[in-house]
């Protein structure tokens, strides 16, 4: 590609200098101790002299530690301006900044963040770059700085530094001046186009013109694609995927109006408004959170149950497995009378059926079937003409959950298939009628189906399973962003940059209790009362070895959204932009009374 080519959008521009690369810093990953872990971070560049080759990935003897978050093709180049080091020279008082301080590979003269475009193009020394994002917001640019606001600063003050892509490979030095060659399609500067996905205010205009820039990361596309997509209350959707706004606030009591058997250890709860008043229609997917006390002496128990029935039936149903000494189930299936009152918070959830035409996959093993017999309920009752998988896999047919449910559902679709998979079939069970396939649902028999690549997947069952046939559907060239899946226990964690160790069950704190209010982590079975030891509920959760998710701990990058099921939350500092309705960043939150944390 020559460096004067156009595409659709871009506006030559007459080639002229617009700044100076003042230095150009590299740093290979290396481990570093912070708050007593060590982040694997390649966020120390020291500048170096003489001409550097600078190829598609990196510039020579540099790295980067995470290359989920930073690297790659799009971001092969982080640049940023000295003038912005005078601003927080002056703004943070101090004076003791070093090129390469930002973890930046390019210190510039000019470039500013509120002049680039995303999609410009300059030339330095005899290599092409193109404008891809604004910076990618983590914790470890405040690690580097010593100071842990600093990922929220950069964003709040329009100031974050910008990525490269390498169009011609090629050697730069300091000193090289830097040669505008090309100006990008809809001139959205880089301040921009940050304050457009960190910051409150995505107005639809400025999402639609952000997405016909072509030269935007395949991640800043998607990130603007779902915020242009979402709906009030929905919060960031282009930094996280939030539950839908709750219907209410906490725990109501509903009644259990029957009592139902789907299989030898599964039986079905049919839950409604005590006075008869319908209930808010959930979403195919969903799932609510239950509250019981089979011991008095004991504190309640919380149990997350995905809804089994039809979404806008005006009732809910769930299906509970027996387990081996599982004190809620237990419950449920030798103390529950129908008549009895349980306390219900709203249906939540992300893991939620698209609402568009392509090909869909429901699979499920055992009881987790639930939540795909819902989304099934949804298509049948919406008589859908997509392309519709149910593919299911039990033990035998005292074992299968919703046979004759699912079979009664997929006789109403136009455009079904329906594949059941017995590992163990009984005497009674018989090929044809009771199932179709004698052997374990896996990846294997899976691409013998061969299920459209175009498909939206949805999966549930134990985790194994998940994982396996996951890969499986990746492997038959599904796309990754098309296979959701819903866990039973908690998600995994994501810790960027920090030693994998052991997991462990999750437990109290060690030292002595707090004695504030109590915090419950519903998905780890733990409730611990609050510490002002901790500076956030993450770093309680941390300590409990709860699995987290987070990157910025700063209140910026939504990572760490958690769904809040109950209670109120303080935020310090104020996130920069509030997350959906029935959600909390809990890298900057604490508890205001009892809180319900859907980890």
């Amino acid at each position: 590609m020559s460096s004067g080519s156009t595409r659709a959008g871009l506006v030559q521009a007459d080639a002229h200098p617009v700044g100076t690369l003042m230095s150009v810093n590299v740093g290979a990953p290396r481990d570093v101790a912070w708050h007593g872990r060590t982040v694997y971070t390649g966020v120390f560049k020291d500048p170096v002299s003489g001409p550097r080759h600078v190829g598609r990935l990196n510039i020579d003897g540099d790295g980067q530690g995470d290359l989920a978050g930073h690297g790659g093709e799009q971001r092969a180049v982080f640049v940023y301006q000295i003038d912005s080091y005078r601003y927080w020279e002056r703004e943070l008082g101090r004076s003791d900044f070093v090129h390469g301080q930002f973890g930046e590979n390019f210190t510039v003269e000019g470039l500013g963040d509120d002049a680039v475009c995303i999609g410009d193009r300059y030339r330095i020394g005899t290599a092409v770059f193109e404008v891809t994002q604004p910076r990618v917001t983590c914790y470890r640019v405040g690690l580097r700085m010593n100071d842990p606001r600093i990922p929220a600063l950069l964003v709040s003050h329009h100031r974050p530094g910008f990525y490269f892509r390498v169009l011609e490979e090629g050697y730069v030095e300091a000193g090289n001046e830097i040669v505008k060659l090309v100006s990008g399609a809809e001139q959205m500067t880089v301040a921009e186009a940050d304050a457009l996905l960190y910051l409150p205010g995505h107005t639809r205009q400025q999402l639609l013109r952000a997405l016909r820039i072509p030269a935007f990361s395949p991640g800043w596309q998607s990130s603007f694609r779902a915020l242009l997509d979402s709906g009030p209350g929905s919060g960031n959707a282009g930094l996280a995927t939030a539950s839908p706004p709750p219907a209410w606030r906490g725990f109501r009591q509903l009644t259990a109006t029957a009592i139902t058997r789907e299989s030898d250890s599964v039986i079905s709860i049919r839950l409604e408004d005590p006075h008869g008043a319908p209930l808010p229609t959930a979403r195919p997917g969903q799932y609510i959170t239950v509250r019981v006390q089979p011991d008095q002496r004991q504190r309640s128990l919380l149990r997350n149950y995905s809804l089994s029935g039809p979404p806008d039936a005006g009732y809910y149903r769930i299906s509970v497995k027996r387990e081996h000494y599982g004190a809620a189930s237990g419950y449920f299936h030798s103390g529950l009378a129908v008549g009895d009152r349980l306390d219900v918070a709203a249906a939540r959830g992300t893991f939620l059926l698209d609402r568009t035409e392509s090909p869909v996959l429901l699979i499920s093993a055992g009881v987790g079937a639930t939540p795909v017999l819902a989304m099934l309920e949804a298509l049948a009752e919406a008589h859908s003409e997509r392309e519709i998988w149910w593919l299911h896999g039990a033990r035998n047919g005292r074992e299968h959950v919703f046979a004759a449910e699912a079979r009664a559902l997929t006789a109403t679709l136009p455009n079904v298939r329906s594949h059941v998979f017995y590992s163990l079939p009984g005497p009674e069970d018989r090929a044809g009628r009771d199932f179709d396939h004698t052997g374990r649902l896996s990846a294997s028999l899976l691409a013998e189906l061969a299920p459209p690549r175009d498909a939206e997947a949805y999966l549930c069952g134990p985790s194994p399973f998940m994982d396996e046939i996951s890969a499986g559907l990746v492997v038959l060239g599904i796309d990754a962003s098309r296979i959701h899946s819903e866990l039973f226990g908690p998600a995994p964690g994501l810790t960027p940059g920090i030693d994998a160790v052991p997991g462990r069950t999750p437990h109290p704190p060690a030292g002595q209790a707090g004695d504030g209010p109590m915090v419950e982590f519903v998905r780890s079975d733990l409730a611990v009362p609050w510490s002002s030891d901790y500076a956030s509920l993450l770093e309680l959760a941390e300590a409990c070895d709860v699995p987290v998710r987070w990157a910025c701990r700063t209140g910026v990058c939504h990572t760490c959204e958690t769904t809040l099921i109950a209670g109120d939350l303080r935020y310090s500092p104020d996130p920069v932009e509030s997350p959906a309705e029935g959600s909390a960043l809990i890298c900057c939150s604490r508890p205001g009374d009892a809180v319900l944390l859907d980890l």
